[in-house]
């Protein structure tokens, strides 16, 4: 608590406010104090020292363990990144052309508005448009080296040197490997409140760093820069718990809080008391010390202090608090003195006005520690005789009077708090035995026990025993001094009586003891690796090698410290009189000293801390050796802290470091290192924790011996350790725990800031006689890549292979991690995948960013040493995720087929890998046959997660990007093509993984990441508020979202209800930027690997599959996301290989020249000029070219044609205004081209545009209708129509609309337009083609559709299917007819039909069968069965379509005026709901006041109609069969497919009416003849006739009759019988309250005979009807039918009584008759 402006006293003893200082204002201030204070205890000096090896490595903060990738680092390395244009986060130019759009779709609605054909009419004028910029020099004829090397170096120019600036860190917790550097020692700080005081107070959060602040010893804290302002004090706090802090600044003060006095037995006056409270040295009264404290007004310090005088009271309590401040150095006569006074009320003459009438006191030392605590003191009358301050007030002094008979009358509490005292026995009794070896004083008194020199051994041994027994927080304040003492001990033995104490092993104990003790006690005062930072601070702060202190000359004396050196008086008792010489740890070690220097030295001076220490280690055992096990990572820095200290205060850094440690030291080291694996690998399942701890605290040792020892002997120590966890882990079944632990002490390893360098990345691969060869730190750096690239074999740098892992050695084991846990065959470790690939990524990404190897000749020796990463990828392409899955147009790459992967021989793994995992062969591990990732046939792989896959990926074109580009060259000559069919794979992949997604698509994310936040919220609170247990939420959350993640631990960053915060643009804006470089580099990563295998296998034989692949890769690219900038390189490679291989889209790769084709069209409409420029020029050079081949491109052009009939039928971001321009480019280009100016070149070019111009006429009316799906299906089938001399493009068209149907789920219409596409497929052919097993036809297809006949090829003079570009599509050959039926057999089943399935399997099975392909025969007939089941299960609940006539009435219309189409709905739907969706559609269109909905169904009679408005009549339909018919039509299926008629009835009456009574209603049927049968391809199909049919009110009867007899029969034959539904009927049928039922219409027509005779047939038909339904109503009613019985139960028997007695009714009128 910080006091400002002390007016008046406070009582200190605020123990609730925490008040604390800042830690070095005592330092600043007192700088000789505090020196003498550090050397006169033992502590080290305040001005902390962290490890010193650290100042001479210059690469240390480069390592990953302390160089984390975190975001502001990312964003540094980000900074003055291009913005990269994408087309997607580009506003297109053409705003005005869709304001003009929107004009016209109010102007007409005719799909014949824009006639086919018409240049003059086409509302685009290309000769007046303007063409885009010209590529320079494109018709020049330049060699294609030169265009290589032009491409190459523009292509490399620019680009961003670090690929993971651009990736952001994989999801993962603290990385292992990460070690954070301790807190400074500091005092204790906690909650500062100030307290500002005048006439009131104010209690407010104190500043960080308040100005002007006195400590609590009224030293001044720094900056301190006018005395003259007013003081802001600090108050001490005393704590309510025990804080555990070590003393790190100077405090020895004293608290003396007078509690109670009682003179009530007391004879004299003595009422008004006041204390005097003295701070003495001496008994006399001079004697008294100015340290106590004054108060605010008085000055800082007084000899003497007052408490307040309590008016008339014998026996007061006081309230004061008096403030010491004690004497560093405190002696037997150092007392508290309390002088009692009477305080006269009014001054006597002659009397003095204090009256002394009592004394007490206390001594401060008591057996040499300081007494505090509680006290209840005897008061003496008379004055203290002399000596009387080396006693205690308790003892009867001779002669003394004293109060109430020597009874204790006054109560006090002294309390110290001091860095000097320690206040605990155990402590105190350590410390002084300490001291006294330092002093060699003897004897020693500790307490009441005198200590010769003859049992100090045994003494100072229990109380180093002891130590265990103080209290834990005096051990946590004094722990440094503490630690310091037994490392002294351990280090330099006393001499005690001549002879050397072995102390090292009880030393060693005690610190094991300490260090477990604070472990257990402080568990919340620990980092991620278990380190206590008490400890941690005090290696990295405090920790100095004894040997390092300055050696005062000691006094002659018997006791004292062995040291090095000589003293200045030799001890006489120091016995050396013996032929061996013993270790002061180890009494086996011996020698033969020459003199007694000698053997001091030899005994003494050959052993230091860390080879003390490792002794020690070794050679413990029991609860001791497991004690430091647990701790193990103290123990690790403190021996490499020691051994840096000894290495630079020996002034060996630079000496060689096989000459730095002696053997012995090495020996202890490695049998310690063995052991402690042992202990890992034995102990890994029992004891989890603790061997987690042991594992990354051997790691981290290993890790810093590499900076220090003999490189060669470490690698030796790291190859013993997985030596033994290699030989444990093939023994287990579930050894992903042990390989765990493998993975993260690797992972520490690979930390070192040099383990490039430990790598020898530059080397030859010839093994050498050490895992590898030392690397002093000097030349570390000037060695690292020094050399060429020398002359070898090629394989061997991208296997595993034994030399490789021998000469890379950490790189090996890395490698080998990563090959061994991705195999799918490695059982219990796929939860590895993340962490392994982690591992890699993080090694990376450090290199990355390292300035050392910023340089791209440097990164490249880096990158040699992941060469074999390329072929551990190549295997795992089963097993990545597919990225391709977004892109459904796409699909995966077909270069390598399943079966390929699991059957190629030769692998990118040697096969030793299994059985080296250290460096050399180890025949005890053995494999079954090599570590290729293959697996049985069939074998599911199993996938990794996106975020595995993503990491994977970047890793790859890491090393792609940097490797040297020669030796990669090299390397794919000696690939097979299916290996070079997997990188490409692997390249395509990449393609998908890094496309970029676009700005919007990161502020969707952005939204619904807040959105989700913020309802996850809402679900917790209900959880915890309201009916839902907050466990169950848990649980289901736990299981529905992190079940499919791998090796996932609950941890708080991933909980759901996390808050999110809504990212702002900025941030948005950023992570489109990071993300658009990363797409753009990868994507030039690709382009860069793929112009080095056209270069490799543009010599080879087998180069036409693997320039397919690559053609594959380039147009992937091109159809993705792709910014400008990349994809005027990607045309400028694919321009270089068409003009390198022009043979292989003319000639074998047809299916990619018609997908080039569609990239180039689709950014020829792009917004950005650049990409279209690109995009012209290639397509324009492509055109040529195959011009060159033979005098024409036809199969360009059909292609080109039909590409933009697929873009103008699929993409809805077309843009026609765009791709004009292109057009007008590619004229222009045809025009310059001099070369071919004289051929026929030009004309052809100018009639494809052409007819690339009809197709956009066709585009802007397809965007007019783009909301009415019925008029778009009607433009898109008139385009179709119009293609019938083309079926190529027909074809396109047909699936288009294909497309377009299933967009919509119209099932039925997307089969009909495959089967369509199939039979004009089969119709051409057939021409092409002479085999038995193929349908011969369209006529084939009739039982599927009758419709299909339009499909008949035209005349052969007029198509011919043989003639180049003609029918050389990918879906008129064999393979592509049976795509279309099963895509259509597929659509079928979608839609229900299932009896349409089977028509179609019955064209596929004679093909299949032809081929004898018994696989597809299977699927197939699977299919039909599951097809017929179906058709069995479903009988009665199957729903098709739902038909009505739409009649559009109004010139606004346009054509459709006085048109009656037939609309084909979803099932089951309403006449309101299409009623109001064309409503809504037309209303939008026209205006709600111009369209009217016309309610009835009468003919319309348009001279009644407004001529303004637009009428549209929507009535019902069903469909209509003659009774011939019928006996074909008995299912449901059948009864509702390839239907062409339809009827719908008017009710009237003859005086205009709808309806009247019985004998006056007339009803008119109205059969309508669609154009086509449904389904077609279309949902509306025209009405072309329509024929009326009038009924006469006993025919209008007749039907009724009919009809309700019907309907009771099947509700009486449901099988089970439907209550609910036989209750409407019969209700319906014969209720008395039904109004024209059977009864009245016997009434009406039956009661007479008609006197016409015309209606005698008639009147007979009736009487049947109504006999027939009175018969089966009555078998109802009877008791012989069960169903009356259920109905009786369900509907009760009051219903049951009426439906009786209208039977009954019913049968009396039925005798009338």
């Amino acid at each position: 608590m910080l006091w400002e402006d002390a007016h008046f006293s406070w009582s200190q003893k605020l123990k609730c406010f925490p008040a604390y200082s800042e830690p070095w204002c005592f330092m600043q201030s007192s700088l000789k104090l505090v020196l003498w204070f550090a050397w006169s205890t033992g502590l080290p000096s305040p001005r902390y020292c962290p490890v010193l090896s650290l100042a001479s490595q210059l690469y240390h903060k480069l390592g990953t363990g302390f160089n984390p990738n975190t975001l502001d680092k990312q964003k540094e390395r980000q900074k003055g990144l291009p913005k990269q244009v994408f087309e997607s986060d580009e506003a297109p130019d053409g705003n005005s052309y869709h304001d003009e759009q929107d004009d016209l779709k109010r102007r007409s609605m005719s799909i014949d508005d824009t006639p086919r054909g018409s240049w003059a009419c086409s509302i685009f004028d290309l000769k007046n448009s303007l063409p885009d910029a010209l590529l320079p020099n494109l018709l020049d004829r330049t060699p294609n080296e030169e265009i290589d090397h032009h491409n190459e170096d523009q292509r490399k120019s620019n680009r961003h040197k670090e690929l993971f600036a651009l990736h952001p860190a994989p999801d993962e917790e603290e990385p292992i490997e990460r070690l954070s550097i301790p807190e400074v020692p500091k005092e204790h700080f906690g909650q500062r409140l100030l307290v500002k005081s005048q006439l009131k107070i104010d209690i407010s959060p104190a500043p960080e760093n308040p100005h002007y602040c006195l400590t609590p010893e009224l030293l001044q804290v720094k900056l301190y820069p006018d005395s003259r302002v007013r003081p802001t004090r600090e108050i001490l706090e005393f704590p309510a718990r025990d804080v555990y802090v070590p003393n790190t600044t100077y405090r020895n003060l004293l608290y003396v809080y007078p509690q109670s006095l009682n003179f009530a037995n007391r004879q004299g006056s003595a009422r008004n008391i006041t204390v005097k409270v003295q701070f003495m040295y001496g008994e006399d009264p001079s004697n008294a010390m100015p340290v106590i404290f004054g108060k605010s007004s008085c000055p800082e310090f007084s000899k003497e202090a007052y408490t307040a005088v309590v008016y008339h009271n014998r026996s007061p309590d006081f309230h004061e608090e008096i403030k010491i401040k004690l004497p560093a150095a405190l002696t037997d006569h150092h007392h508290l003195l309390f002088t009692f006074y009477h305080v006269s009320c009014q001054q006597k003459q002659n009397t003095p006005l204090e009256t002394p009438v009592g004394y007490t006191w206390i001594p401060m030392l008591q057996n040499g520690r300081l007494k505090t605590g509680q006290f209840c003191l005897p008061v003496s009358l008379e004055k203290p005789p002399q000596a009387y301050s080396v006693l205690s007030p308790e003892v009867p002094l001779p002669g003394m009077k004293w109060v109430d008979n020597h009874k204790g009358v006054f109560n006090v509490e002294v309390v110290a708090v001091s860095s000097l005292h320690t206040q605990d026995p155990y402590l105190d009794k350590f410390f002084a035995l300490v001291h006294a070896l330092d002093e060699h004083m003897f004897p020693v008194r500790i307490g009441d026990m005198r200590i010769m020199e003859n049992n100090l051994e045994n003494e100072l041994k229990s109380s180093i025993s002891a130590l265990n027994s103080s209290q834990l927080e005096p051990v946590v304040r004094f722990l440094h001094l503490l630690l310091d003492k037994l490392i002294l001990l351990v280090v330099r033995p006393p001499v005690i009586a001549g002879q050397i104490v072995n102390l090292g092993q009880a030393s060693f104990e005690a610190m094991a003891s300490i260090i477990n003790r604070l472990h257990k006690n402080l568990d919340g005062n620990q980092d991620q690796h278990g380190r206590n930072s008490l400890l941690a601070s005090y290696i990295y702060y405090v920790f100095r090698l004894p040997n390092t202190y300055p050696n005062s000359p000691s006094p002659g004396g018997s006791v004292h410290y062995a040291t090095m050196a000589r003293s200045a008086v030799r001890p006489a008792s120091l016995n050396l009189n013996r032929s061996r010489s013993l270790s002061n740890s180890n009494p086996d070690i011996s020698g033969t000293p020459t003199s007694p220097d000698d053997e001091v030295r030899s005994i003494i001076g050959s052993k230091l801390f860390h080879e003390e220490l490792a002794l020690q280690w070794v050679v413990c055992s029991g609860s001791v050796r497991e004690a430091a096990l647990q701790q193990a990572w103290f123990f690790f820095e403190l021996m490499v802290k020691s051994m840096v200290h000894h290495l630079y205060f020996a002034d060996k850094l630079d000496a060689s470091r096989k000459n730095r440690f002696p053997e012995r030291f090495m020996d202890d080291v490695t049998a310690l290192v063995s052991t402690i694996a042992g202990d890992i690998v034995s102990r890994f399942q029992k004891d989890t924790e603790m061997v987690e701890r042991l594992n990354t605290s051997l790691a981290f040792f290993l890790n810093d011996l590499l900076s220090i020892m003999d490189r060669g002997f470490v690698f030796v120590l790291i190859k013993t350790c997985y030596k033994q966890v290699s030989s444990k882990l093939y023994s287990l079944t579930n050894p992903s725990n042990l390989a765990s632990l493998r993975l993260d002490f690797l992972r520490i390893i690979c930390s070192h800031e040099h383990y490039v360098t430990l790598n020898l990345p530059c080397s030859l691969l010839t093994p050498p006689a050490s895992p590898s060869p030392s690397v002093s730190s000097a030349t570390s750096q000037s060695s690292g890549f020094s050399t060429n690239v020398q002359d070898q074999k090629i394989a061997n740098m991208f296997e595993l292979s034994v030399p490789f892992r021998q000469q890379h050695y950490l790189a090996g084991l890395v490698l080998t991690e990563l090959a061994v846990i991705l195999d799918p065959d490695a059982e219990g470790l796929f939860g590895l995948h993340k962490k392994v690939i982690n591992m890699v990524h993080n090694l990376l990404s450090s290199h990355d960013s390292d300035p050392r190897y910023a340089d791209p000749q440097v990164k490249a020796r880096v990158a040699m040493l992941y060469l074999p990463l390329i072929g551990v990828i190549m295997e795992t392409v089963p097993q990545l995720y597919d990225f391709t899955e977004s892109h459904n147009q796409r699909g995966r790459p077909s270069c390598v087929a399943a079966d390929d992967y699991e059957g190629e021989s030769g692998s990118m793994i040697s096969q030793t890998v299994a059985m080296a995992i250290a460096g050399t062969s180890v025949p005890q591990l053995t494999r079954p046959s090599s570590f290729l990732l293959t697996s049985s046939s069939g074998r599911q792989h199993s996938t990794f997660s996106t975020e595995s896959s993503r990491s994977l990926l970047i890793c790859l074109l890491w090393v792609l990007k940097n490797a040297d580009e020669s030796v990669l060259q090299k390397w794919f000559t000696d690939l097979s093509v299916l290996q070079l069919n997997r990188l490409l794979d692997l390249l395509y992949l990449c393609v998908s993984c890094f496309e970029y997604k676009g700005k919007k698509v990161f502020e969707r994310m952005n939204s619904l990441t807040f959105k989700k936040s913020k309802d996850m919220r809402a679900k917790l609170e209900e959880a915890i508020l309201g009916s839902i247990g907050a466990r169950q939420e848990m649980v289901r959350r736990s299981r529905g979202a992190f079940g499919s993640q791998e090796n996932l631990r609950w941890r708080k960053d991933m909980t759901h209800w996390r808050q999110n915060t809504e990212k702002s643009r900025a941030e948005i804006e950023h992570e489109a930027l990071i993300d658009g470089n990363l797409a753009t580099e990868a994507n030039l990563i690709i382009l860069d690997t793929l112009e080095i295998v056209v270069q490799t296998v543009s010599v080879t034989e087998s180069k036409e599959s693997i320039l397919g692949g690559v053609l594959k890769v380039l147009l992937h690219s091109m159809a993705c996301n792709q910014s400008a900038l990349y994809l005027q390189h990607c045309f400028a490679t694919q321009r270089a290989l068409v003009s390198k291989f022009p043979e292989l889209l003319f000639e074998e790769e047809t299916e990619q020249c018609a997908d080039l084709c569609l990239r180039l069209l689709r950014h020829c409409s792009s917004s950005i000029s650049t990409i279209r420029s690109h995009a012209s020029a290639s397509l324009y050079l492509l055109m040529r070219q195959n011009f060159e081949i033979g005098n024409n491109f036809a199969r360009v052009k059909m292609q080109v044609t039909m590409s933009l009939s697929s873009l103008v039928g699929t993409s809805q971001n077309f843009n026609e205004e765009f791709l004009r321009r292109s057009l007008k480019t590619i004229l222009t280009y045809a025009e310059e081209d001099l070369e071919l100016r004289e051929t026929t070149f030009p004309d052809q070019v100018q009639d494809l545009v052409f007819n690339l111009h009809m197709i956009l006429s066709d585009t802007v009316k397809m965007k007019e209708h783009q909301e009415d799906p019925e008029m778009l299906i009607d433009l898109m089938y008139r385009i179709a129509k119009g293609y019938q001399n083309s079926p190529d493009l027909r074809l396109t068209w047909l699936q288009n609309m294909a497309g377009k149907h299933s967009e919509r789920s119209n099932h039925a219409e997307s089969a009909q337009c495959l089967v369509h596409s199939a039979a004009l497929v089969a119709e051409y052919l057939s021409m092409l083609e002479d085999r038995k097993y193929l349908p011969v036809g369209c006529v084939t297809f009739q039982n599927i559709s009758s419709n299909v006949l339009e499909e008949s090829a035209v005349s052969d003079d007029v198509v011919s299917p043989d003639e180049e570009g003609i029918c050389s599509g990918k879906y008129f050959t064999e393979a592509g007819l049976v795509g279309l039926l099963e895509q259509a057999a597929a659509s079928f089943s979608m839609a229900g039909m299932y009896e349409a399935v089977n028509e179609v399997y019955k064209v596929l099975i004679p093909i299949h069968e032809a081929n004898r392909d018994a696989k597809k025969l299977s699927t197939i007939h699977g299919k039909l069965q599951e097809a017929f089941s179906k058709i069995v299960h479903q009988d009665g609940k199957r729903m098709f379509g739902t038909y009505f006539r739409v009649g559009f009435y109004g010139t606004k219309f346009g054509d459709l005026d006085e048109q009656e189409f037939v609309y084909k709905e979803p099932a089951i739907t309403k006449l309101a709901e299409i009623s109001h969706r064309l409503e809504g559609f037309y209303g939008e269109r026209f205006g709600e006041d111009v369209l009217e909905v016309i309610k009835d169904s009468n003919p319309v009679d348009k001279c009644k109609l407004d001529p303004n408005k637009a009428y549209i009549q929507i009535t019902y339909v069903e469909p209509y069969f003659d009774t011939y018919e019928m006996k074909d039509r008995i299912t449901y299926f059948d009864k509702n497919y390839n239907l062409r008629r339809f009827m719908y009835c008017t009710p009237f009456t003859l005086d205009g009416r709808a309806h009247g009574e019985l004998h006056e209603q007339f009803k008119r049927k109205t059969i309508l003849t669609t154009s086509h049968a449904f389904p077609y391809i279309k949902t509306r199909i025209n009405v072309i006739h329509k024929e009326e049919i009038i009924l006469t009110p006993i025919e209008v009867a007749i039907e009724d009759m009919q009809k309700k007899t019907q309907e009771l029969a099947f509700a009486t034959h449901q099988d089970p019988a439907d209550p609910k539904m036989l209750q409407m009927v019969l209700q319906g049928s014969v209720g008395t309250t039904v109004n024209q039922g059977p009864l009245e219409v016997a009434q009406v027509f039956l009661s007479e005979i008609p006197n016409d005779p015309k209606l005698f047939r008639h009147h007979n038909k009736l009487r049947l009807c109504f006999k027939d339904f009175t018969k089966r109503y009555g078998v109802l009613l009877s008791s012989s039918c069960q169903v009356p019985l259920l109905l009786l139960h369900q509907a009760g028997a009051l219903t049951q009584g009426l439906l009786r007695d209208s039977f009954s009714r019913m049968s009396l009128r039925k005798m009338d008759i």
